[in-house]
């Protein structure tokens, strides 16, 4: 069982990068599933079968509207926990998954566990169908409402060789809802989350959920770490300055702009704003190649072919490292 799960896995990383090596020719749309408060947060209302419906509709939503892939967070379990979440959020997390994956059609899956959970989100990474996890604070400190959080990679890239060599990470660069310890650039962050963290996606947002990030952040973080794809982590909507930022990155997390309110006051994802957003995807080529070999060969989003045009390499096989130079064991 466990040789046909790890077969599973790889079959889905390769196709994973497949995906991302299209990042030159198209921006990635990465929808994001907000779980409502799980068991044990202080909003949740005691019905977990509600939490995990509601994902699976929400997904559903996203998948009929278009988008590429789908990230799973526990949105609602608001004050967050700085690091390691407790148990029963992990438990919730790892059934939202497998909610998510029915309606998925064989999109990929991510997991962000907030706020700063790389280890948990590396566990569903290996046991529950996830193939990506985004990391809010992978190198460096930040100042945030749960107080300073620091980066992790050290722990986090070998935990990933252990458990699941071919998730992808996706890390914040001076990450929204926080300031940077200290003098460092955006610049300075984003060559130590690519280079020294291994990170191999840079998510670049706003200063909260739902503001809008800046055209300049994305091109100041391009223009020191150009190997390394950039995801817009905040803010996109259907409108001009959107798609002008949208030209200068290689796919987007989109979250906030895409929900609105059920008849009973619940927040859920509307398919016709997802399709809106899909069409501004469409209109989208990015205005310089923006794909380096990494990016194309070596990180990728997709667990079938969903990809429009073929990968610019041969999918690699199973049990081979994702990342180069910085290999890391295919297993333990």
């Amino acid at each position: 069982m466990r040789a046909a799960m790890l077969d599973s896995e790889a079959r889905d990383d390769d196709s994973m990068r497949a995906l991302l090596a299209n990042v030159g020719r198209r921006p990635l749309f990465v929808g994001v599933v907000h779980l409502r408060a799980t068991p044990g947060a202080p909003g949740f209302d005691g019905d977990a079968g509600a939490v995990l419906a509601a994902a699976e509709r929400d997904a559903a939503a996203f998948v009929n509207g278009g988008v590429d892939a789908l990230i799973v967070e526990n949105y609602g379990d608001t004050p967050f926990f700085a690091r390691a979440v407790p148990a029963e959020t992990i438990a919730t997390l790892a059934l939202a998954v497998e909610r998510v994956a029915r309606v998925a059609e064989s999109r990929p899956i991510g997991v962000n566990v907030l706020r700063n959970d790389a280890r948990a989100a590396l566990g569903l990474c290996a046991v529950g169908g996830a193939s990506f996890l985004r990391v809010n604070v992978h190198t460096g400190a930040m100042v945030t409402d749960q107080g300073v959080l620091e980066g992790d990679a050290a722990n986090t890239l070998r935990e990933r060789a252990r458990l699941a060599p071919g998730a992808v990470i996706a890390a914040d660069v001076h990450v929204k809802h926080a300031t940077p310890l200290g003098s460092e650039t955006l610049e300075d962050a984003a060559d130590d989350v690519a280079r020294r963290g291994g990170a191999d996606v840079l998510v670049v947002s706003g200063s909260g959920t739902g503001r809008a990030t800046a055209a300049a952040d994305i091109e100041r973080v391009r223009e020191r770490v150009p190997e390394v794809p950039i995801w817009i982590g905040s803010g996109l909507a259907v409108d001009a300055a959107s798609e002008a930022s949208l030209r200068l990155a290689d796919g987007a997390i989109v979250g906030t702009s895409l929900y609105t309110r059920s008849p009973d006051g619940a927040r859920e994802v509307d398919a016709s704003r997802v399709a809106r957003m899909r069409a501004l995807f469409d209109r989208v080529r990015p205005s310089q190649p923006v794909a380096g070999p990494r990016s194309a060969t070596e990180a990728g989003l997709s667990r079938t072919s969903a990809a429009p045009t073929p990968p610019r390499a041969p999918p690699r096989q199973p049990q081979t490292v994702v990342q180069a130079p910085r290999a890391v064991p295919t297993s333990s």
